[in-house]
Order: structure tokens, then C-alpha cells, then sequence
């Protein structure tokens, strides 16, 4: 029987939040593209199937992210079938943000169904658990020497459930065998068809590993994925942790803690699952991959360099791939638009089997995300820096700094200490975000000094970042990428490299910025290195704090930005879906 729900949000709510001034669009590749129109008969092939493979995987990640969003999708449709025009706009929302929870721009949580919350295990653990409960089984089972048992539970590829008074885990490919089967399916058929010998060994090598439980397996086709640069196409499954807030709250608990340390395991937060199909773009590949040579250099001034091993070496060649991609579709993790969507990604993280056995990271830009080209986006923008930035300095803005500071960013991934950092819990993901933007500034001098930018890039770079690291409202601790705005933001201003004056505006210490980058990079690396989650915890408590400063600023940026969501629109994947 169909499961009932009972829509939260009312018509003028769902009018307001679908409208197009309050949901902006990301238009993926259209049908006529040229990026398409000109690819090889195979590969237009290859990618009809990879599209499908996005689409199951989509579903997979749905009930990773919470139990209810199949049977209430099942609801909508039942509901909209009905002429329900409530259920219609519900379903903009669900299918913007890929699920019935989460957050919007303005921090606030949007629950499309009455009675149904977003909880901290998401869709990977028991609805009804509780941290407190979770933390009392886990004692019970190592004290009765269920040793492997924990260690599947706490592992970032499994599903959890309860048995009978406790957990047993299952790892996601079993859980949901039939759909990672057509997968490979899928994947496979795009192997036989895609004219590119090497992107055709990986995706064989990707279609094995969601046909068994191996984490092996994984690693294999991460490392061979991790080596692409000069395919037509792209594909990728990403695995990343940062919505599960369940699993690290095990090291917050002393008596639990001891018990893993004395059993030797690691708890490491579960993976979500995306998918990004695309085509290369060669002219945007050939830009970002400039900066492959300066990585050495980079590695060699990053703080405290002969403390940690990095996946950079300063006198080896870097095992970093970059692409810039046009995205035919954005699926699962990747795609679901909540508050923001990833302008890029630098994968796989150091938590990844792969990086373990000697495998390097590919960095993958995302084109139709962060271009903007309608006068309407363009007019926003203006209006975004009217209101929040000094006008002298409107000169360095530039939005394409942004996507020069993300290159920064992503590369920042590779540099640093790649293990230990585990220890720091909840925490990890915010201080490793902190730590990429931090390595993005704190290297601007050496990249211009060794012919990366100019000295007006620089400047652009730094002005650009400041005026788009204001926020429309204070996050909750749960948005890493957000929170480590607002602590920046924070620690700028008590440095004096930013200044926000009595009315919102911002005026940037231009000079100051480099050093106070520095400053901050240094204090996170030593966090990383020590691995103490209290020193972790008070750092990132002790700098979020928003000010006065800062809200008046967000009043500013919500005067003439009212967007509280996102959706993607992706016109070529819907048809290929279709054939």
C-alpha cells in the first residue's frame, strides 16, 4: 500500500520558493549543443548509456539520504496524477534538492512532508536512533567482542540497520545489488562503444566494482580514473562524506572512544553517492592544467611541509589530473542543488582505498555551474556588489577570479597532511574546507612570482573571494563549506585585512589579505598535524561567531538577492533518457 504523506509547506510558501526570482536555474548541455553535435557516433553512444547509469544512481542515493524520499516521490506522482497543484510545486522543490529535507540559502530547513525530519544518520541508519543509543549498542558489541561488526558499522560504504538490541551493517552494494547491477550494465554497454581505449578500461574497471562488495575493487577504478586527462568524455561515481553526522559522534563519547582506539578502528563518515556525466571541454582543460607545474612549489611552501606526508611531492612529478567538463547531467550527490551546488570537485579524498595503494586525484571543473551568461544573472550580480562592496574596488571584481581562486581551492586538496585528520570528527570537513581556501590565498605571491598570474589576477583573486565569502545569513554547523565562510570572514576582520563599515559595506586590505591567509593557513595545518579533536572543536567554535558586521551585510545581500534555492534543468540527459 502507498504511504501517505501530508505536504508541509502551503501554496503561497510553494509559489513563493518556485518562482524564478527564488529558485534560480543551472541549465546542463541543450540537445543542439555543439560540444555534443560534434562528438564521435560512438561516444554519443557511450554517453546515452552513462546518462542511464546517473539516473539508477540517483535513486541509490535518494534512500541514502533518508528512507522516506522513494515512497514520498511515489506519493507526489499518485498526488499530481490527481490534479493536486500543491503536490505539482512540492515536487519543483523535491526534485531541485533531491530529497524531502534540506537547506535553503538563508539557512533554514525546508521539510516538503509534516512529520517527517531530517535526521543525523540520513538514510544510513535507523530512522528512531538516537546518538545516545548508537553510542550504547557500539559499547555493548565491543564488549561482547563484536570487533568486525563495529568496524562495518562505522565503515563509510555501509547501510545500517537494527537486529533485534543491535546493528549490523550492509555494505551498499549488496544493499541495493539490483540497481548497482544495472549500472554496470549500462557502464559496460558505454565501454563497448566509446572510442577512447583508456576511458574505456576504467569504466570496465567501474562496472566490476558495483557488481561486488570490495572496496578493492573501488580503489582500482579510482586509481585508473584518477589518471584520465585527454578523453572525450567524462564519468564519474563521487563518494563523499560530509552529510552524515551520526558516525563521528562516536569519538565524542570517552568511554566509546577508548574501546575503538583499543580495537584499532578508525570511524570514517559514510559516503553519499553522486554521479557527473559530461564532455570534455580541451580549451578550458588546457587553462586550468597551467597550474600542474607550479604544484611542486606549492607543496614545498605549504606550512610545516617536513611534518606530514602530502599527495604533492615537491621533487616528483604530481599525480593530479584536471579537466574542465560540460555537464550533460549532475545526478545524486552532485546534482542535488541545497543552498548551493559544487562549482568542482578534487577526488578521491584521502579516505579513499585508492590514495592508500598509490593512486594520485583528478580535479573536474564544472562549466554550466559556474558560467554566467544570461544579462539577467549578470544584472544580479551588479547588484550583489552595489550593495556589499566598497566602489573603488568594484574595478577587481572579476568573475572569472572565482574560478581561478576554486583552482586554487581544489588543488589545495592534494596539499596538506592526507591522514590523521580523522580524529577531528565533525570537524574534519570544516577545517579541511578552510584549509583548501586558506592554501588558495596564502600562494598567491609565489604563483604570481612564478608566472601563473599577474599582479592585477592577484588583486582580482583577492577581492573577488572576499565579496563572494559574505553570506546571506549564519549557517548551521552542519553546512561545512558555509561555516568555514563565516569563520574567515570573522578572523579577516579581527586581522584588519577586511573592514565592513556601519552599512554593510565591505572595503578589502588588499596587501593584508596574503599575510592574514598565511596566518590562518598555519593554525589549521598545526590542527590537522596534532589530530586532537578538542584543539579541532575550539579552534572552529572560537571562529564562528557572526557579527554585527555580518548581519548587516546579509540584510544587504537579501535587499537584492532573494534566491533561497536552485534548480538544474539538463535537456540533453532527459533526452538520452528517453531513447
Amino acid at each position: 500500500m502507498e504511504k501517505q504523506y501530508e505536504l508541509n509547506l502551503s501554496m503561497e510558501e510553494l509559489e513563493k520558493r518556485t518562482h524564478k526570482d527564488y529558485l534560480t536555474t543551472k541549465k546542463m548541455l541543450n540537445v543542439d549543443s555543439e560540444e555534443y553535435t560534434s562528438l564521435a557516433s560512438g561516444d554519443k553512444e557511450a554517453l546515452k548509456y552513462l546518462v542511464k547509469a546517473g539516473d539508477v544512481l540517483e535513486k541509490i542515493n535518494k534512500q541514502l539520504d533518508s528512507c522516506h524520499n522513494l515512497p514520498f516521490e511515489e506519493f507526489l506522482n499518485e498526488e499530481i496524477s490527481k490534479g493536486n497543484k500543491q503536490a505539482e510545486l512540492t515536487k519543483i522543490l523535491y526534485d531541485a534538492q533531491k530529497g524531502l529535507c534540506a537547506i535553503d540559502r538563508e539557512s533554514n530547513i525546508i521539510e516538503l512532508a509534516k512529520d517527517v525530519h531530517e535526521m543525523p544518520g540520513k538514510g544510513i541508519y535507523p530512522e528512531d536512533l538516537t546518538v545516545e543509543e548508537f553510542h550504547k549498542i557500539l559499547i555493548k558489541m565491543l564488549k561482547e567482542g563484536k570487533v568486525e561488526e563495529v568496524k562495518t558499522i562505522l565503515n563509510q560504504r555501509s547501510v545500517v540497520e537494527r537486529a533485534g538490541d543491535e546493528l549490523k551493517a550492509t555494505d551498499y552494494i549488496d544493499k541495493f545489488i539490483e540497481d548497482f547491477s544495472l549500472m554496470a550494465d549500462y557502464i559496460e554497454k558505454a565501454s563497448e562503444v566509446s572510442t577512447n581505449s583508456d576511458f574505456n578500461e576504467y569504466l570496465k574497471l567501474q562496472a566490476k566494482a558495483l557488481r561486488t562488495a570490495d572496496p578493492m575493487l573501488d580503489a582500482y577504478a579510482d586509481k585508473k580514473w584518477a589518471t584520465l586527462q585527454d578523453t572525450p568524455l567524462e564519468f564519474t561515481i563521487t563518494r563523499e562524506n560530509y552529510s552524515d553526522e551520526m558516525t563521528e559522534t562516536v569519538i565524542e563519547n570517552e568511554k566509546l572512544k577508548a574501546l575503538l582506539d583499543e580495537n584499532g578502528i578508525t570511524p570514517v563518515a559514510k559516503d553519499f553517492l553522486g554521479g557527473r556525466v559530461g564532455i570534455i571541454n580541451k580549451k578550458g582543460t588546457e587553462a586550468i592544467l597551467k597550474v600542474k607545474e607550479f604544484l611542486p612549489v606549492m607543496a614545498k611552501n605549504m606550512p610545516f611541509n617536513d611534518e606530514y606526508v602530502q599527495n604533492i611531492s615537491a621533487d616528483k612529478e604530481s599525480k593530479q589530473t584536471m579537466v574542465d567538463a560540460d555537464l550533460v547531467m549532475v545526478s545524486g550527490d552532485v546534482g542535488a542543488f541545497r543552498a548551493g551546488i559544487t562549482l568542482a570537485e578534487n577526488l578521491p579524498n584521502d579516505d579513499k582505498l585508492s590514495i592508500s595503494i598509490g593512486g594520485g586525484r583528478r580535479n573536474v571543473y564544472h562549466r554550466q555551474i559556474r558560467l554566467i551568461t544570461s544579462e539577467d544573472a549578470k544584472k544580479k550580480m551588479q547588484d550583489r556588489l552595489d550593495a556589499i562592496l566598497n566602489k573603488e574596488q568594484h574595478k577587481y571584481y572579476n568573475d572569472e577570479a572565482d574560478h581561478w581562486f576554486t583552482i586554487g581551492h581544489e588543488n589545495a586538496h592534494s596539499l596538506g597532511p592526507n591522514s590523521g585528520t580523522e580524529a577531528l570528527g565533525k570537524y574534519k570537513s570544516i577545517i579541511e574546507e578552510n584549509k583548501a581556501d586558506m592554501t588558495s590565498l596564502a600562494m598567491l605571491d609565489v604563483l604570481v612570482e612564478n608566472g601563473m598570474y599577474t599582479k592585477e589576477e592577484r588583486d582580482q583573486i583577492i577581492v573577488t573571494y572576499a565579496a563572494d565569502n559574505m553570506l546571506k545569513s549564519k549557517p548551521t554547523l552542519s553546512q561545512a563549506h558555509r561555516v568555514r565562510s563565516v569563520m574567515q570572514n570573522y578572523y579577516f576582520l579581527k586581522e584588519g585585512a577586511i573592514s565592513i563599515d556601519m552599512n554593510g559595506v565591505l572595503t578589502v586590505n588588499i596587501e593584508k589579505m596574503i599575510p592574514t591567509a598565511r596566518k590562518m593557513l598555519e593554525e589549521i595545518i598545526r590542527i590537522q598535524i596534532d589530530g586532537d579533536f578538542s584543539k579541532g572543536e575550539k579552534y572552529v567554535l572560537d571562529n564562528f561567531i557572526w557579527t554585527n558586521q555580518m548581519d548587516v551585510m546579509a540584510e544587504n545581500i537579501k535587499r537584492v538577492s532573494k534566491t533561497l534555492n536552485g534548480k538544474v534543468e539538463s535537456p540533453l540527459a532527459d533526452k538520452l533518457l528517453s531513447e
